[in-house]
């Protein structure tokens, strides 16, 4: 899964580089050698933060989707602005645990949500229907199951997945 990540945001980083600063294909595959380098020695020497790796149940999952529909649709049908969206997503699905406070269920329904949030935050020019929105939030709801013991106590880390689904989904978009 980390490799998976790192891939998707090292081709970001390659198409980036070519696309706004015009740089030559020897000089993306020179920057992006030295990135992996990079990583490597510091993969050695960073302990990750998980012993084993668990999965998050699809249960639990299914509420990215629909973090990220809500969203998409306060931001752009009702013009609020993804921002604001997001924050109204995210503060109002921090109330969920607050329904039954022994059900463990409802207190791991907040950062699915939020990171659904993140996805719907996604610009129109990228994510131009709402279908799209969806097949994204299920694909970040898929990196959410995979991820849950990976990347414990960093910050970003369900913007992460969330761009990890919102690429992924665009570039397939792209290609048909």
């Amino acid at each position: 899964m980390i490799t998976f990540l790192m891939l998707i945001l090292l081709s970001l980083l390659g198409m980036a580089l070519k696309e706004n600063y015009g740089a030559c294909n020897f000089t993306v595959a020179g920057l992006l050698v030295l990135v992996i380098l990079v990583l490597l020695i510091g993969n050695k020497s960073i302990a990750w933060h998980h012993k084993e790796y668990t999965y998050e149940k699809m249960v639990v999952a299914i509420w990215v989707p629909f973090g990220a529909v809500v969203c998409y649709i306060l931001s752009v049908y009702a013009e609020l602005g993804s921002v604001l969206a997001a924050g109204i997503v995210g503060t109002l699905a921090s109330f969920i645990p607050e329904l039954n406070k022994q059900s463990a269920y409802l207190k791991k329904m907040p950062p699915a949500l939020y990171c659904g949030a993140f996805v719907g935050m996604s610009s129109v020019v990228v994510m131009p229907s709402i279908w799209l929105v969806l097949i994204a939030g299920c694909m970040t709801g898929v990196i959410y199951i995979l991820a849950k013991s990976l990347f414990l106590g960093m910050g970003g880390k369900l913007g992460t997945m969330a761009f990890g689904g919102v690429i992924i989904v665009a570039f397939i978009n792209w290609l048909v």
